[in-house]
């Protein structure tokens, strides 16, 4: 039989070995908890790398829906504008238009003379109606598309017959497009297109539906409406920015 000193040497050995496993077994698992990390690490960091670069189209669509907008503005306060609209001027001073028809629809989509006929002629903006709207216009071109927004639908409120209307919801759009409110910037322009089928501003407002909709990813939805612009407005600037981001959307599809 072993000593009782040996076998107590014995048992002391066995619980080092014991203790041993076990800081071991313990080092393991830290281990695994620290590749588990650093693959959650590597995780975040390709989702936060997505989302730069998500970030980045986004500013670069805001920047070229800027200068767009930059580009529009400049062209109508020097007296220019695109195809199929009429000139709008910070200060509009037109001359003063001939009667419409009693019942006809409103044909003029730049700003009304301020007229002191007021009511007495249906083809002219009241004094109030053009003060409205000028200030909203003004609110659009300083950049403040909150307040322009706010400006064009408290007109909208307050005039809906005005003769003004087809302007104020072109650019009611145009303050929710600049600002990437795309579901809103629809609604405004389709109800132009639904309610003033004669306005001149039509064309271009369905185009822009078209780009909201490419904006949202509505990618079938797009491709009808830009389809729709080139039919309806053949030849007109509208028809050609359609066709040319009808070929850009496809190659994008196609890719």
């Amino acid at each position: 039989m072993a000593p009782a000193q040996d076998r107590l040497s014995l048992a002391d050995r066995v619980s080092r070995l014991e203790q041993q496993n076990q800081a071991s077994a313990g080092n393991t698992s830290l281990v695994n908890q620290v590749n588990d990390l650093q693959q959650q690490l590597a995780q975040l960091q390709g989702q936060i790398e997505e989302l730069q670069h998500q970030n980045q189209q986004l500013q670069d669509s805001q920047k070229a829906q800027y200068a767009d907008m930059d580009s529009r503005l400049s062209r109508l306060e020097k007296g220019g504008a695109p195809a199929g609209q009429p000139a709008v001027a910070a200060n509009p001073t037109p001359p003063p238009q001939a009667p419409a028809a009693a019942g006809a629809p409103p044909q003029n989509a730049g700003p009304a003379p301020a007229a002191s006929t007021g009511g007495n002629n249906p083809g002219a903006a009241s004094p109030a109606e053009q003060a409205a709207y000028d200030a909203a216009f003004k609110s659009l071109r300083a950049g403040d598309y909150v307040t322009a927004s706010r400006g064009f639908r408290d007109f909208l409120v307050k005039y809906p017959e005005s003769p003004l209307a087809p302007n104020a919801y072109y650019w009611l759009g145009e303050s929710y497009y600049v600002t990437m409110n795309y579901p809103v910037a629809i609604e405004a322009f389709q109800r132009l297109v639904k309610n003033y089928p004669q306005s001149d501003k039509v064309s271009d407002g369905l185009l822009k539906v078209g780009y909201c909709q490419i904006e949202l990813k509505q990618q079938d939805a797009a491709i009808a409406t830009l389809k729709q612009v080139m039919t309806k407005y053949p030849g007109t600037k509208a028809a050609g920015l359609a066709q040319e981001r009808l070929r850009r959307l496809q190659r994008q599809t196609a890719n």
